[in-house]
Formats: structure tokens, C-alpha cells, sequence
């Protein structure tokens, strides 16, 4: 909704006709782009030349120099009074008029905002002293938002209060949540504690840090500020029960040996190193023992005896290698054998890339779950195995709304139709791994805490779910059994695998379209279509012009887009993936307004609308009939191709479910191969690479019925099964 008074705020923005202030939309919302855009009026305004964003060390350095403390005493402070009321309207305070009068409107509201941040004894009275003035100029709430935690809030106040004095020490945000500023905030709160002067304290953990907390390890009875920072450190770590207070209870030490058993600490109860790296960085302490691992790297006898030398009893390896990576990283012929022959056990991980946002959708992550499943297969995994599919790459909060989780809802839903057992794991930064399971599409998380600079680490909890705790990179054992790792804590969530079905070659003969083709198959595809009468657009029929939905390119495009499902549904149910292609893209094609008529029909018959004749339509994907689909499925579950449960093709309940169903594109793909392949049946044709093209013409045929009108189809279709044929053989031959 918008505020009119940020409207105002815009409006004097706008006032400005400076080169380096840019004009803001008048919306009434407020953003970083009204904030930076004050930002650069207020250094306008102190003379600063080279205007920006950030409201840095000059900034600070002129305003402390020319107006220490802003107030309805400060001469020729009428505009900058003006970016006050602004950004007080901005940050939900009333900022008067925006006239440029300080008065007593402005003067409370700026005694408001102190107290909010807990620094109203630090700088008493109602001035904007430079360092309130540049917590004015963000978006950080000063607020305790909805969900937001008290006790953090405090916490936050508190650190405000004790050290905004120091140099390099800026008012944290006071909202209830723990963030990357606020855990930075807490480092510094500690170096100053160990007496590190300003030019010395940088907010790392670094061997200065962890020596100091070496030197102060808290036991029930210890009291003063290094409980606080303590007592701060486990509430940022949603450490529920924990009082922000500075005396180390007993109750506080029940909470910490709470802690150390989930983070795999020795528990002691005591505030002593380990825990603090647990609570204070990523990581933890770099140097505790592992007893888990991941790698690249191929598992041989003498490596693996390396391991368990070592301590090591699981270790991750890679399903597949990615396309156009020079490693070489996927589990290699009897590689299983010896990590099984050694004692250890193994967790597979699936990454082919997954280095960026734009990688993550949903129908990749049904192409990857896919891809999966095969490879798990094909090295004799169990059902119960969790495979870890890699987010690597430190993705923002809106990155994880808007990719990773569509992706991870692709996978399940995959998953849950084929896997048979198989389960969802996430190897990711910890905000990633946490929102993922939240959404309930994982079952246990394998964290990159190594990687201590991600926003995503940074500012977030060990996930509740987590397996396994990537904390560095180290070698292990020497010559023959040297071997590079990522060494792992392992929570005992997942005790890997150690025993293994016999290797399953799939004989997935069709693979993957090339993406570089799709121009040259569109061309074919477009001339043979315009060849038997089918136009970009448009169709006629008996004489008369429908309205069809969908174009040729539209078609084909959709043929891409779907490829990986077509690819594993033609290898699993040993179809020619040409074959499965055919009717899809055709039924794409050539779908009509009649066909959502009809669609719209079946779903008030089953609503008690309509009556008779509308309990059934050809739908989805490939224009399917329910009870034509119960069928295929029926004989595909008798012939041991799936499991499944019969269902009635008689019975309507049965019909409505799976008319339902095939809704569901993934599924409709899937439901198309078992046509064709009842179809064959039907016609005394056994499907497979090599039959005579009468064959598949016949097969074609059928997937539209029987009588003229069916044959007619299979003759369309088979000219459509030699262009896909053409690039499918090509690619077939290219990988052999």
C-alpha cells in the first residue's frame, strides 16, 4: 500500500537536479533505491563531490567534521533536515512535514528511533549523531518484526548499546532476526572483549579471535560480558530456552550440552572453544576429527585403506561427471567394491553444474532427477539411498524462492513417481538447505560450511536435518594412498551404503537432444509438416478453420523442453525415443479449442453439472483418454515394466483419478510410451529398436483408435518418426 508520505519523500528527492542523485519512482514504497538516492543528497549537501550509494568512511568522516550532532540547533541544516524527515517517514517514524524545520514531531520521532536501537544513553537527547544518521540511510528495522525472535532483539540492542563507540562498530539492525551484519557485529563484540584496539579488531575469526576465546572458556557460575556475548551467540543460533543474560546457569549449561550433542561437539556443557567456533563461524573448529568425507577423486584399494586408517568411515562420491568438465569425478568400475572391501560405506552425490540461479527450474529438476535415478541404478544403490542434489553456488533468499525450490518441487515430484525408495537429499549453504526442508522436498542435508563467506552460511543455523558438515579441504595418507578431501562431520542422519545390488546396465540406447540442432530439427519439422498440410499456424478441417492453440515452433520448442522426460521414459519402457515423440508433439500441435470444451466438460460431469458423455476426454500432453491410459497402465504393471495398482477402467472413481493424473505433463509423457506399447500389443507388435517401420506405422496408428481415421494418423506420423529418427540416430551415433 502506498504511504503518502513517502510519496513526499520521493517528491524531494526529485527536487534535486544533480547528475550523480537519481530521480526515484513516487510510489509510496519504500526501498534501497530511496535510501541510496538520500544517501547521495546528503553528500551532495556536505559537498562531497564523487556522490554514491554507499554511505562510507567519507561520508562519516564530513558529517562528523561539519555537523557532529543534527539538531533544531544546527545552522543551514534545512535540506539535510529535509533527508531526516524522509527517511524517518521511510523508516515508519513521523518525520513532520518534510519542511526542514526540526521541530518537536521530528525531535520524538528521532528519540524513538534511538531508543529502538538501544543507543538512546550513547547519544543522548534528540540529535542525529553521523553513525544514527547512517542506520537512518538503510533498510535495517529498528523494529521487532513478525516472526521475529525478543530475545534476539535484545541481544542486538544490547551489542548497539555496549560498543557503537568503537570505530569500525555501526548500529546492527534490531528486528528479532539473526543476519550476516549482526553475526559480524557479535565478532567485533568479542575482539573488543579480548582488548583488540580499533586498528586490530576486523570482524574475522581468525587466530587473534580464537586465542582470546581459548582464554575464556565459561563454566556454570562464570558471569560479566563474555556470558552475554555467549548467552547472544547461542540465541543467534535458535538455541531454544536460552536467556540473554550474564550468568552462566545451570539451565544454560543444560542448553549448551543440548547444543554440542546436535553439532557433534564433545559435551561438556561448558562455553569452551569448540562450542564457540560452533556458534561463531560456519565451520566450527576446522581442526576437530571427521569421520566423513566427499571427493573427486576415484577410491582405490590403497586410498581407501588410507581412510579407515585415518578414522574415516563414510565417504561421498559423484553419480556423474558434468558435461564439459575435464574431471573426471563419477564413481568408477570397482570403485564401490573396494570402499565396501575397506569397511567404509558410501553417500552419493548428483551434480552436473548447478553453479548458478539460471541452472534451477522446475523441469531441470525433473531432467535431474531423472538422470539420477538412472545413475543409481546403474551402480546398484538400494531403495532407501539419499542422494545429495548439489546447490552450489551461494544463492540468495530470492534465489531460493524463485529457483532452487521450483527445482527441488520438480525433483520430488519425479522422485516420488519412479524412485522406488530412493530419497531426497540437498548439498547447499545452510539458508538453502533449511528453506528446501522446510518446504518438505528433502529428507537430510550435506552443508558447505566450508565455504564461510556465503551469505547463505553466514547469519543462518546449522539446518535442523543436516548429515553432513563440509568443514575443509585436507589430504590424507601418502604415495599410492595420497588422497585430496573435503573432510565432513557426519550427524549419523545417514549412515551411507555398503552393500550394493549388481551393477544394472540400463541400455538407455537414445540420449539427450543437442540444443545446437534444435534449429535445424525445427526446419525439418516445419517442412514436413507444411508438407502434408499442417501450416505454422491454424488447421482446417473439412473444409472449416479451428482454432488451434498452438504453433509448429510452439510444438517443437515443447519437444525441447521436455526432452529429459522423453529420453528416460523411452529407455525405461525400451521404446524408440523417436516413437514416444511422434504422437506428443503431433497432440501439442494440433490441440483446439474443442479439446478444452471437452477438457471443461469431464471436470463438471465429476462437479454433478453435466450428464452423460462427459465422464471422459482425450487430454494433457499427449491427448490421453483415461480409461485408454488405465489400460496401458494395467498391462505395463502385469508385464512387471512398473509398479502400480491395477485400476478399473470401468469405474468411474478409477477413471476420475487417473484423468486427474494426467494432468500432471511429467506423467502424461510417461502414460504416452504405455500406450504405444499396448497399442503394439494390440496390433502383435513387440516394440524395440529394429522393427520394420510397417511396424511402428502400425503402432502409430493405434495410438489414435482403429478404422481410417486411425490409419490415416499412423501415416501422417511415420514421416514424423524419420525426422526425429534422423537427429536421434545422429546423436545415438556421435556418443557410441
Amino acid at each position: 500500500m502506498a504511504d503518502v508520505m513517502v510519496i513526499r519523500a520521493q517528491k524531494f528527492i526529485n527536487t534535486y537536479n544533480s547528475a550523480g542523485i537519481p530521480k526515484v519512482e513516487e510510489n509510496g514504497r519504500t526501498s534501497w533505491a530511496v535510501m541510496f538516492a538520500l544517501t547521495r543528497a546528503l553528500q551532495f549537501e556536505l559537498g562531497i563531490t564523487v556522490l554514491s550509494d554507499s554511505f562510507g568512511p567519507t561520508t562519516l568522516a564530513t558529517l562528523q567534521s561539519k555537523m557532529p550532532n543534527i539538531d533544531g540547533a544546527t545552522p543551514g541544516a534545512g535540506r539535510i533536515n529535509k533527508i531526516i524527515q524522509s527517511a524517518l517517514y521511510c523508516k515508519g517514524y513521523d518525520g513532520g512535514e518534510i519542511d526542514g524545520i526540526y521541530n518537536q514531531r521530528v525531535k520524538d520521532a528521532v528519540r524513538k528511533l534511538k531508543l529502538d536501537m538501544g543507543v538512546q544513553e550513547a547519544f543522548p537527547g534528540d540529535g542525529v549523531a553521523p553513525k544514527v544518521f547512517k542506520a537512518l540511510l538503510t533498510m535495517d528495522p529498528y523494529v521487532l518484526l513478525p516472526g521475529g525472535d525478543s530475545a534476539v532483539r535484545s541481544a542486538q540492542q544490547w551489542l548497539n548499546a555496549a560498543y557503537i563507540a568503537r570505530r569500525e562498530f555501526f548500529i546492527v539492525p534490531c528486528d528479532g532476526f539473526f543476519s550476516r551484519n549482526v553475526q559480524k557485529a557479535l565478532m567485533f563484540a568479542i575482539q573488543y572483549q579480548i582488548g583488540m584496539s580499533d586498528n586490530v579488531a576486523n570482524g574475522f575469526f581468525g587466530p587473534g579471535t580464537q586465542s582470546g576465546i581459548r582464554n575464556n572458556t565459561l563454566t556454570v557460575g562464570s558471569t560479566g560480558t563474555w556470558v552475554r556475548l555467549f548467552s547472544a551467540a547461542m540465541i543467534f543460533n535458535k538455541r531454544a530456552g536460552t536467556a540473554f543474560a550474564d550468568v552462566f546457569t545451570a539451565q544454560l549449561s543444560a542448553l549448551v550440552s543440548d547444543f554440542q550433542g546436535f553439532a557433534k561437539l564433545p559435551v561438556t556443557g561448558k562455553g569452551d572453544f569448540q562450542t564457540w567456533a560452533s556458534l561463531l563461524v560456519s565451520t566450527g573448529d576446522v581442526t576437530r576429527r571427521g569421520t566423513a568425507a566427499d571427493c573427486i577423486t576415484t577410491i582405490t584399494p590403497a586410498r581407501a585403506s588410507a581412510l579407515t586408517a585415518a578414522g574415516y568411515q563414510i565417504i561421498g562420491r559423484y553419480l556423474s561427471n558434468a558435461p564439459r568438465s575435464t574431471w573426471n569425478k563419477q564413481i568408477e568400475q570397482g570403485e564401490l567394491a573396494a570402499i565396501q572391501s575397506s569397511g567404509m560405506r558410501v553417500f552419493p552425490i548428483y551434480q552436473t553444474w548447478g553453479g548458478a540461479a539460471a541452472y534451477f527450474n522446475a523441469g531441470q529438476g525433473q531432467a535431474d532427477a531423472l538422470a539420477a535415478i538412472e545413475r543409481l541404478r546403474f551402480y546398484g544403490f538400494k531403495p532407501g539411498t539419499t542422494v545429495y542434489f548439489a546447490v552450489d553456488f551461494d544463492a540468495l533468499d530470492y534465489e531460493v524462492t524463485e529457483n532452487i525450490i521450483p527445482h527441488f518441487r520438480g525433483i520430488k515430484s519425479t522422485m516420488d513417481f519412479n524412485a522406488a525408495g530412493y530419497k531426497i537429499g540437498i548439498y547447499g549453504p545452510r539458508n538453502v538447505c533449511s528453506r528446501v526442508a522446510g518446504e518438505g522436498l528433502s529428507t537430510a542435508s550435506f552443508v558447505c560450511d566450508m565455504s564461510t563467506g556465503f551469505s547463505g552460511n553466514l547469519g543462518y543455523p546449522l539446518p535442523e536435518d543436516w548429515a553432513f558438515d563440509q568443514i575443509s579441504t585436507i589430504t590424507v595418507g601418502t604415495g599410492a594412498g595420497s588422497i585430496e578431501i573435503d573432510k565432513n562431520i557426519a550427524s549419523g542422519r545417514d549412515a551411507g551404503q555398503n552393500s550394493f545390488n549388481p551393477p544394472k546396465e540400463t541400455q538407455v540406447v537414445d540420449v539427450l537432444l543437442d540444443a545446437q540442432l534444435q534449429g535445424a530439427l525445427m526446419a525439418d519439422i516445419k517442412s514436413y509438416l507444411e508438407s502434408i498440410g499442417v501450416p505454422e499456424k491454424g488447421l482446417e478441417y473439412e473444409g472449416e478453420p479451428l482454432t488451434t492453440l498452438r504453433s509448429n515452433t510452439d510444438a517443437v520448442e515443447m519437444i525441447f523442453r521436455f526432452d529429459a522426460q522423453i529420453t528416460q521414459t523411452a529407455g525405461r519402457f525400451r521404446v524408440p525415443k523417436s516413437l514416444v515423440q511422434c504422437p506428443l508433439l503431433w497432440e501439442y500441435r494440433k490441440y483446439t479449442h474443442l479439446d478444452t470444451v471437452a477438457d471443461e466438460g469431464v471436470r463438471l460431469y465429476y462437479a454433478g453439472l453435466l450428464g452423460r458423455g462427459n465422464d471422459d476426454s482425450s487430454t494433457g500432453l499427449g491427448q490421453i483418454f483415461a480409461r485408454t491410459a488405465i489400460r496401458a497402465q494395467n498391462y505395463c504393471i502385469s508385464q512387471g515394466m512398473m509398479p502400480g495398482t491395477i485400476m478399473d477402467p470401468n469405474n468411474k472413481p478409477d477413471v476420475w483419478t487417473m484423468w486427474q493424473k494426467l494432468q500432471d505433463d511429467n506423467f502424461n509423457v510417461q502414460t504416452a510410451a504405455q500406450v504405444l506399447i499396448h497399442g503394439a500389443v494390440d496390433q502383435d507388435v513387440l516394440l524395440g529398436r529394429g522393427n520394420p517401420e510397417s511396424e511402428y506405422q502400425t503402432t502409430l496408428a493405434r495410438y489414435n483408435g482403429t478404422g481410417p481415421d486411425a490409419q490415416r494418423y499412423g501415416g501422417e506420423l511415420i514421416g514424423l518418426y524419420r525426422v526425429f529418427e534422423k537427429y536421434n540416430g545422429l546423436l545415438r551415433n556421435r556418443r557410441a
